[in-house]
């Protein structure tokens, strides 16, 4: 038999071979290498470092700062205009139709039936059949110098009006507290991304190392609807989630030592055991490790800064009056003075929820009249007292202060299953809603965007909860596109593939 009549018939027999797999044959004898597939991809998710940091180390490396501290301080890509964030979320969303959207068309419109045409492909919370418009429900004036319109619920804040810009038209796809605070918070309704927070603290470090660079704090008797993962970190290293602080009791649970129990014996303990922590980093390599080693140096540290910070008592007479604290409670108030206290210590990213926000109209403390004016009655005076102390230490042009819902409230009333709730409620509205920042970088006394005649659409300078997060990333040093991190693959950012800057506010 010649050459070529053998290869022929070898050719021969390997495509019938070939053409007898059948896909269980194929899934079956390449079941190693699918599963070598799956666990690189599985290790290149859980981001580990790229390096071989036990090799390094036997040639005489060291772990870099950052690797030893990932809160090392470090300086952003561009040149900023703030170096913090103070971030003042009303969870449950308050109505800009009561604060600061004065819309006096709807008060002529007040107890007339909604038009179907705002209601068709809309998705509403709790409004069903044709709900009655509802005027507002507070009276409105325009102050200072931008002549910017507020309402009577908030007296102290008409001082400082020159202060903030103003976003009258912030939207959201998002009609549900959970996952609109997710979104305002993490860039996604869904769970599992990183805080802005915890961004800011990745890429910037902090600069006070005794203390937290996020540092979490609420008020109003419950946490916010979408629990701590509004201020968790994601997929990036657990150090950078925010550390919750309390301003009832002690701050940190836990920050003192048992009895019997001396600070040398705690450093020595905290000795021991991250060197048993670096040994396993310089071994596998997993970020968690730094993570883990950084908090017990960290909560060490902490006993010793913490409990001073947060001690509002040792405050002058005046600036409490001036906020209006309760020492020993838990309060807005509280809160916003320690915010202060906290970025004059350097750290980098302070988180305000105050909970009890949702105006359904389901009783007197949900109504947009009587209690919509006792929540602004509670916050009223601190944020303006914030803004005030800020600017008089000098402290204003290197802060940033958002404040803000997850989403708006609706011009029409309150109804379930077709009929009027007993009080004066308002829905859930994502398509136009009021937020305002402060600080450095910030034009002051601007308003940017309208709404309709009677605040239910954008009708100029319409933005996203994107643009928002590019904004506070623009003012920080970064440009939102291209600070990511790598994660299953393949580079994440705060603003996904979406966000504009609001140059319209910026100075």
């Amino acid at each position: 038999m010649s050459k070529d009549s053998l290869d022929r018939l070898i050719h021969e027999k390997l495509m019938r071979e070939a053409q007898s797999q059948t896909r269980r044959h194929f899934m079956k004898q390449c079941a190693t290498g699918m599963g070598g597939l799956a666990l690189s991809g599985f290790l290149a998710s859980c981001n580990f470092q790229k390096s071989d940091p036990a090799a390094a180390l036997k040639k005489g490396l060291q772990l870099t700062e950052r690797d030893l501290n990932p809160l090392a301080t470090l300086p952003p890509p561009f040149a900023p205009k703030v170096k913090s964030v103070i971030y003042l979320h009303m969870a449950g969303s308050p109505s800009q139709l009561e604060m600061f959207d004065y819309k006096p068309e709807l008060a002529k419109l007040h107890n007339q039936d909604c038009p179907q045409s705002l209601l068709q492909g809309k998705k509403f919370a709790f409004i069903r059949g044709t709900p009655k418009l509802l005027g507002p429900q507070a009276e409105f004036e325009q102050v200072g110098e931008s002549g910017n319109w507020v309402s009577e619920n908030l007296p102290h804040f008409k001082k400082v009006v020159d202060e903030v810009a103003f976003l009258k038209a912030v939207n959201t796809d998002q009609f549900n507290h959970g996952p609109a605070q997710l979104f305002m918070h993490t860039g996604t309704p869904r769970l599992g991304r990183p805080s802005i927070g915890s961004w800011v603290t990745y890429g910037l470090g902090s600069e006070n190392q005794n203390l937290p660079g996020f540092v979490v704090l609420t008020s109003g008797g419950q946490a916010p609807s979408a629990g701590k993962s509004v201020w968790g970190s994601g997929f990036l290293p657990s150090v950078y989630q925010g550390v919750q602080c309390r301003s009832k009791g002690d701050p940190v649970l836990y920050i003192d030592d048992p009895k019997g129990i001396s600070r040398d014996l705690k450093k020595s303990t905290i000795d021991a055991i991250n060197k048993i922590n670096k040994a396993e980093y310089a071994q596998y390599a997993d970020p968690e490790i730094l993570a883990r080693i950084n908090q017990y140096e960290m909560a060490y540290r902490m006993q010793i800064a913490v409990p001073e910070v947060m001690n509002i008592n040792n405050e002058p007479d005046n600036i409490k009056e001036m906020y209006g604290v309760e020492p020993g409670k838990e309060s807005f108030a509280n809160n916003c003075l320690l915010a202060r206290k906290l970025v004059e210590q350097g750290v980098r990213y302070v988180q305000l929820f105050d909970w009890g926000w949702d105006s359904h109209g389901t009783d007197h403390s949900t109504a947009v009249d009587l209690g919509l004016r006792n929540k602004c009655r509670q916050i009223d005076r601190p944020m303006t007292a914030l803004l005030l102390d800020l600017k008089q230490r000098g402290l204003l042009d290197d802060t940033l202060v958002v404040w803000g819902g997850e989403f708006g409230r609706t011009p029409m009333k309150e109804n379930r299953e077709g009929k009027e709730m007993g009080f004066m409620g308002r829905d859930h509205h994502g398509d136009a809603f009021t937020m305002w920042m402060a600080g450095g970088g910030i034009k002051k006394g601007a308003c940017h965007g309208e709404t309709d005649e009677i605040g239910f659409s954008a009708v100029d300078g319409a933005v996203s909860v994107h643009d928002v997060h590019a904004t506070m990333l623009h003012l920080l040093g970064f440009n939102h596109e291209q600070f990511t991190f790598d994660f299953q693959g393949r580079p994440f950012r705060l603003t996904d593939v979406h966000g504009e800057v609001i140059k319209e506010i910026l100075a």
